[in-house]
């Protein structure tokens, strides 16, 4: 059933098997948002694979997707370098305020020192990100063909990463603190 909530592996399996649980995330997710998921770390895979397959692994191509990330922010569609990590942010927001009233610990730490929840939290990430991630890859295609008149799958995959996973990365682990400190004032007020 489409609408039925699951755990958030990514990985297929019984959501119950995880160390997490079912209902641990701070959202549980459907279906459709796995299936998303999955969908979305497929086509990473592949681009980076294609990439990988097209144009091989060189100091040239290396020196050329540096040169073509560092453009970019310069050239059309510069919209997308708010808009993806806005979207990002506001994914770390919701996720970091569950985290904080469900009191999980920080979000990148315990993906760092908890190597049992790692893939977990991993998963949580892809799927609260899986949109943008999406809208990323789409619109690094766009501006490619537009710019460059050709394609570099790789670079699409660096680029969807780079403005929508590592901004919800980096942030929701801070929104959790500020949350904390934040209920935890609201918490004083009222019993005062």
């Amino acid at each position: 059933m489409v609408g039925e909530r699951r755990g958030v592996s990514i990985a297929g399996g019984n959501p119950r098997d995880s160390n997490l649980g079912a209902d641990a995330t701070p959202s549980s997710a459907t279906n459709g948002q796995i299936l998303l998921a999955r969908l979305v770390v497929a086509l990473l895979v592949a681009f980076v694979l294609a990439g990988l397959a097209l144009y091989g692994l060189s100091w040239e191509v290396h020196d050329r997707i540096w040169q073509n990330l560092v453009d970019r922010p310069g050239g059309p569609m510069t919209f997308r370098f708010i808009l993806q990590p806005c979207m990002a942010a506001i994914a770390a927001i919701r996720d970091g305020v569950k985290d904080a009233k469900s009191d999980h610990p920080p979000y990148l730490w315990s993906m760092v020192t908890d190597g049992k929840r790692r893939w977990d939290l991993l998963g949580q990430g892809v799927i609260a990100t899986a949109r943008v991630l999406l809208l990323g890859l789409v619109m690094d295609a766009v501006y490619q063909w537009i710019v460059l008149k050709t394609f570099y799958p790789g670079e699409a995959a660096i680029m969807a990463i780079a403005l929508a996973f590592i901004p919800y990365l980096v942030l929701r682990g801070p929104i959790d603190r500020l949350a904390r400190w934040r209920l935890g004032q609201i918490k004083t007020g009222a019993s005062q």
